[in-house]
């Protein structure tokens, strides 16, 4: 079915990527919702135009580029409604998603892939709750224009799923924020450990190298070098030197 619109809206309407919007034109209105679809449990974007004329609803069909009869706003609400559920439902498997993830930090059984799921979940989340945020704005234009046409209790029922949504999706953004921080709490901690032993395995063999540094300058003069227990004179000053760095050591773990 074919509709004389204005060309601005017309070309908002086939542009797939514009943002969600409601436009108020003088004998009939456009309903853009921008919203996450969920395909294959992956989630992908589609955009949906509602052209709305004599409390009739067209949807748009971008094969055909010409609207087609939905029918009534109940219509409407059924179609959104179907949508929306499955949104709700691939958010409650992101946060059980979450939940697990978060256990495994705690009991410290996490694995390589954590970093790539982790960052996965939040390229979902934040395109949902981005979508979710701008196709509120614009539904709740929707229904304040046809607050008296539509059914009050069953469209302000899907408004609050449309909320929801947002809700559901800002607030596992959070949590996969704190397990982030989490994570890397840690990783540094794990670094920390490897950069003590490091530190002490380079402190306990300092003196050692420096002996062994000095007695093996190819300069005359050296001491020891004519005495037959040199060698073993050598070891006993190495050994020395590397008492007080033991004790150091020792006194710090304690502590």
């Amino acid at each position: 079915m074919k509709f004389k619109l204005n060309e601005y809206l017309k070309h908002d309407i086939e542009n797939k990527d514009h943002p969600s919007d409601f436009e108020l034109a003088k004998d009939y209105s456009i309903l853009i919702l921008r919203l996450p679809f969920i395909k294959n449990d992956n989630v992908e974007v589609v955009s949906y135009a509602f052209l709305i004329k004599d409390n009739k609803v067209y949807l748009y069909n971008r094969k055909n580029d010409e609207f087609e009869l939905l029918g009534d706003f109940m219509k409407l609400h059924d179609f959104l409604d179907v949508r929306i559920d499955k949104i709700l439902g691939k958010l409650n498997k992101f946060h059980i998603q979450i939940a697990k993830m978060e256990d495994d930090l705690y009991e410290n059984s996490i694995d390589k892939s954590f970093a790539n799921e982790w960052l996965k979940l939040k390229k979902d989340l934040v395109l949902i709750e981005r979508l979710m945020g701008h196709s509120i704005v614009a539904f709740e234009r929707f229904l304040k224009s046809y607050k008296e046409q539509v059914d009050n209790f069953a469209f302000k029922d899907l408004e609050e799923h449309f909320h929801r949504a947002f809700r559901f999706a800002k607030n596992a953004i959070e949590k996969l924020d704190y397990l982030y921080e989490f994570f890397r709490a840690k990783q540094d901690e794990k670094m920390n450990k490897i950069m003590f032993v490091l530190t002490l395995l380079s402190g306990i063999f300092l003196p050692l190298t420096l002996v062994t540094g000095f007695f093996g300058m190819n300069t005359g003069g050296l001491p020891l070098v004519n005495d037959p227990y040199g060698t073993i004179k050598a070891v006993i000053i190495g050994v020395i030197l590397e008492i007080p760095i033991v004790v150091a050591i020792w006194k710090m773990m304690k502590n």
